[in-house]
């Protein structure tokens, strides 16, 4: 790909993702939306591979038909109202399509079809993107309209989310698959919660997104695409692999990972709520999703290859680990006992 094509989708990316979260306006809200999903696209289909492209088709028509949903919600709240102010989404039937058009941004069940065969389409660099900073703008428009959202309705998809996003995982091999399934447990836990305590939601993101990072930058280190990939990625590289179990852990939620913050705390306020039963069964839920986690983390440093393969292993990638990976990795494994300064700072 053009170093300048890349140079402009990345800005383009910057420039869409700010204008999203600094706006007041529907409109400059929809075109940050619009410009992210135009500057990815390229970032989706470089590698011209039958199965990018669809991924990419796939991408632009939910993502258009995500942005139409999010303006005629907001049309619909100015005709009635005469406001265009984001936090002043009071029509019901507003606040419903707006729910909609975000959970399709986002991939939350029962809109989730696109996320994983999207995610599966795309190179590991763009599948982080897709999987962290694309989910920050729809992430801040709930953020800014939680007050008037209809519980019931978040809380059915949330739940609906999590027991989906574990329970289609646990038989994939795909890597990028179960990391996508993975992403769509994560959005549940933080849907449930965004009514009640919406800063709980963005800390819950924010440390989603940072587990989310480490592991795709390590898989991205040693190549590894699939599951029995990883089982000989041990040779590569034995101390990255060793802490990319602890990043997996962490992401399921573990303690005393980093993961095992943000559920504490939803638990914590589901609880304050008197949604002790949703608790229990999101709880329940995450089970689902700690089984593929320990079966990637068996797979990356505990198991050997059952049979011989036919290819020379590679002992030792020459390319050094990179100062990022280690800071990332640090701070997605040992921030639990920080969290009482974090809960200050939210």
């Amino acid at each position: 790909m053009n170093p300048h094509t890349k140079l402009i989708s990345y800005l383009s990316l910057l420039l869409g993702t700010t204008i999203t979260i600094s706006s007041n306006h529907w409109m400059m809200a929809w075109t940050g939306l619009e410009i992210n999903t135009l500057a990815i696209i390229p970032l989706i289909s470089k590698s011209h591979h039958p199965r990018a492209i669809e991924a990419t088709i796939k991408y632009f028509l939910v993502q258009a038909t995500a942005s139409t949903l999010m303006l005629f919600s907001s049309m619909t709240n100015a005709w009635f109202t005469g406001q265009w102010d984001i936090t002043q989404l009071t029509h019901p039937t507003s606040c419903l399509l707006l729910t909609a058009a975000i959970a399709m941004k986002l991939g939350l069940v029962p809109f989730h079809f696109w996320f994983p065969e999207v995610l599966q389409g795309s190179p590991m660099a763009t599948a982080l993107l897709l999987a962290t900073m694309m989910k920050f703008p729809p992430i801040t428009i709930l953020f800014m309209t939680s007050h008037t959202l209809n519980p019931l309705l978040l809380t059915s998809m949330a739940i609906a989310s999590a027991a989906l996003g574990g329970w289609m995982g646990l038989n994939q091999t795909q890597i990028r698959k179960i990391l996508a399934f993975s992403s769509i447990s994560h959005l549940g836990w933080m849907a449930i919660i965004i009514i009640y305590s919406p800063k709980l939601t963005l800390l819950t993101f924010y440390l989603y997104s940072l587990m989310t990072i480490t592991t795709f930058l390590t898989l991205n280190t040693t190549k590894t695409l699939k599951l029995s990939t990883m089982m000989t990625s041990w040779t590569k590289t034995p101390m990255l692999n060793a802490t990319l179990m602890l990043t997996l852990l962490s992401l399921a939620g573990l303690p005393p990972l980093t993961g095992f913050l943000p559920k504490w705390l939803i638990i914590q306020e589901l609880t304050k709520q008197e949604m002790t039963v949703m608790a229990t069964i999101i709880t329940m839920l995450s089970l689902l999703g700690l089984f593929f986690y320990l079966r990637l983390a068996y797979h990356s440093t505990i198991t050997l290859p059952p049979n011989p393969t036919n290819h020379m292993k590679q002992w030792h990638i020459h390319k050094p680990t990179t100062p990022q990976i280690a800071i990332f990795t640090s701070l997605s494994t040992l921030l639990l006992p920080l969290s009482p300064m974090i809960l200050t700072t939210t």
